[in-house]
């Protein structure tokens, strides 16, 4: 029997990534060395990779595996676009089944800057960013959740059942996810009232020096790591040395702090605490 949910990603399409190689962005991993409009391709491969890993889904794992895999990824989101380039950029809503059947969905996402995208840095709070880090404009407002919420197998695989975080974004008054987006609302956590992600982002906050963003364990588990899940920016950020993994509480938040958040559609972006109460 199948199950009742899939498997899912969200990545960004872009023209503009296709320049990643000439322009000698060599930490640019995928799109260095594949002249790819499509954002951190293998990461997303990856992750869910490890969630068909986890519910045993072997026809996921027979068709994602490998170069092959990614060739597949490439082809269904090719198809999903259609005939020519579009100009401007997309997000791809990537839907694998247990089955392996694979749907894609587009829509419109906001431009950004190449330092948005793969920033050599993340500057320290208060300095202006330079043409490899995360330009201001955007800048999201980042609230904290006023309901705990409880770690489980659907915080740390990104899959199609998001009652969690859609709960959390219309408690916050975000409701659904749209390009004109300007707010980001925490998750926190039932058992220890520790931040466990964004409801579509990984966050990043500056302490003792150093940008730190919530621990997130390799294999689901209902103890280690914050719960959270393992985001594809967030993978590339770590691997960077952008951030390193720290436990934050949610009551350690202060109001107006700056912070980042990055996800594997709008790279990565600033933002401000806002300890207002969701209603």
């Amino acid at each position: 029997m199948s199950s009742d949910f899939s498997l899912f990603t969200s990545l960004r399409y872009d023209v503009n990534l296709r320049q990643v190689p000439s322009r000698g962005i060599e930490y640019a991993g995928w799109n260095y060395q594949n002249e790819s409009p499509l954002y951190m391709l293998d990461y997303h491969r990856d992750r869910m990779l490890r969630a068909a890993t986890h519910w045993k889904w072997e026809k996921v794992l027979e068709r994602l595996s490998g170069n092959k895999g990614l060739q597949l990824l490439t082809k269904a989101a090719e198809d999903a676009i259609g005939p020519g380039e579009p100009e401007n950029p997309l997000r791809l809503r990537i839907v694998v089944a247990q089955e392996g059947e694979i749907s894609v969905h587009r829509f419109n996402t906001p431009a950004l800057a190449m330092g948005n995208l793969f920033p050599e840095t993340l500057p320290a709070p208060g300095l202006q960013p330079t043409s490899s880090q995360p330009q201001v404009p955007p800048r999201f407002t980042v609230v904290v959740d006023n309901v705990n919420s409880s770690r489980s197998e659907y915080t740390h695989f990104k899959t199609t059942n998001r009652a969690v975080y859609e709960d959390a974004r219309t408690r916050a008054g975000i409701g659904s996810i749209s390009p004109a987006d300007t707010a980001e609302v925490l998750i926190t956590s039932r058992e220890n009232n520790s931040i466990m992600e964004g409801s579509i982002t990984t966050p990043y906050f500056w302490r003792d020096g150093r940008w730190i963003t919530p621990p997130v364990s390799r294999a689901f588990s209902w103890e280690d790591g914050s719960g959270g899940n393992d985001g594809t920016t967030r993978r590339w950020a770590l691997e960077r040395g952008l951030a390193v993994e720290q436990e934050i509480q949610a009551d350690q938040l202060v109001d107006g702090e700056d912070c980042y958040i990055s996800n594997g559609v709008g790279g990565f972006r600033a933002g401000v605490v806002s300890l207002r109460r969701t209603s």
